[in-house]
């Protein structure tokens, strides 16, 4: 006969494995309908069609582990925009930084001694194996002038997304002169390194001056290219293949300055966990053209003409002009060919059928 003590143990156990089997069922519905996951039949036969909606990997066949694996990883990405000079950067940061708090997510600036452009070697090895190991930071953005590394080169088992924005040269040469010598309305009272200097941009080429020389352009190709010595040797051709093996290899978005609300809509539409609402945000908040130059000339069409014909110019705008059709490629596959539909996949034909009894 039982007695009452082991009569309650036994109640005991039975509602314990009664409260794990609950709670795994439960599990599994919320997990799965998170995911939104839809499987529909295709009519006439039995095979699957595994619909995918944006940004969520499904599988008829996804284990509960699989799926919490997949969320975990939206909350482990790492996001670093080496951000040129001179190419809307500001603004976009700002942006960020207002999306940080509501997405949860965190945002760091990279300040380099002297505001130098490459990383020594040891802080290389430093920089990789922090962003790496820092899983408090994450999901981050991090953000500085600095040029591109390869993580791979330093055997991680990760890789950050770059993104980055590219501007024509000449513009972001000019407006560069001008800010030297004017500042912006972003710091409206920091005086700049030309305060006081009011030769225009058509006076000092016309001079053959240093701060308007052609070679001050070389500067988003060494961004792109890299930490390698050669990225820095104005007017290297290797610099400039390397730079857009980097962009179309390395890079999960480069946008135009010129097209900065387009760069966003991309941004939101692929990347939600960090930028959801940014779009939005960014055309009702005042941080679109958050900074301008106080005062800027447009040079003249002779001295256009005369900076056109630099070899550095040339290689410069060769890059820019890679980096745009690269992005209005990716603007065009977004939506459907002849329509206005954004663009679907799903999987189909899976054998054998997921769902049918195993057969020996």
């Amino acid at each position: 006969m039982i007695t009452t003590k082991y009569l309650f143990l036994l109640i005991l156990i039975t509602a314990g494995f009664a409260f794990i089997l609950l709670y795994n069922w439960f599990s599994t519905k919320v997990i799965l309908a998170d995911k939104q996951l839809t499987i529909h039949l295709a009519e006439g036969n039995n095979e699957q069609l595994i619909h995918s909606n944006v940004n969520h990997w499904q599988t008829s066949t996804a284990k509960v582990d699989d799926i919490t694996t997949y969320r975990n990883y939206d909350e482990k990405f790492v996001i670093i925009y080496n951000r040129v000079p001179k190419t809307g950067s500001t603004s976009f940061v700002n942006l960020t930084y207002d999306l940080c708090k509501k997405n949860a997510f965190h945002v760091l600036h990279i300040n380099i001694t002297a505001n130098m452009h490459v990383l020594s070697l040891p802080n290389q090895l430093k920089f990789v194996r922090n962003i790496t190991a820092w899983d408090s930071m994450k999901p981050a953005f991090y953000h500085g002038h600095m040029a591109f590394l390869d993580f791979s080169k330093f055997g991680m088992p990760s890789k950050p997304l770059y993104i980055n924005l590219i501007r024509q040269p000449l513009d972001r040469l000019v407006s560069y002169y001008y800010f030297l010598r004017y500042g912006d309305d972003y710091r409206p009272y920091l005086v700049r390194h030309r305060a006081g200097d009011t030769m225009t941009f058509d006076e000092c080429v016309a001079r053959q001056k240093p701060d308007c020389d052609p070679t001050n352009m070389w500067l988003q190709i060494p961004f792109f290219c890299g930490h390698h010595a050669e990225c820095w040797n104005p007017g290297s051709s290797w610099a400039l293949e390397q730079a857009k093996r980097n962009l179309a290899n390395e890079y999960f978005l480069v946008g135009l300055t010129e097209e900065m609300d387009e760069f966003i809509e991309l941004l939101e539409l692929s990347l939600p966990r960090l930028y959801k609402g940014a779009v939005t945000h960014f055309q009702k908040s005042n941080k679109s053209h958050l900074r301008k130059t106080k005062s800027k000339v447009e040079p003249a069409a002779e001295t256009v003409a005369k900076i056109k014909e630099s070899t550095v110019w040339q290689m410069e705008n060769e890059l820019y002009e890679f980096a745009r059709d690269q992005f209005h490629f990716v603007q065009k596959k977004l939506r459907t060919p002849g329509r206005n539909v954004m663009q679907d996949f799903m999987y189909e034909k899976i054998k054998p059928n997921p769902n049918g009894a195993a057969k020996n």
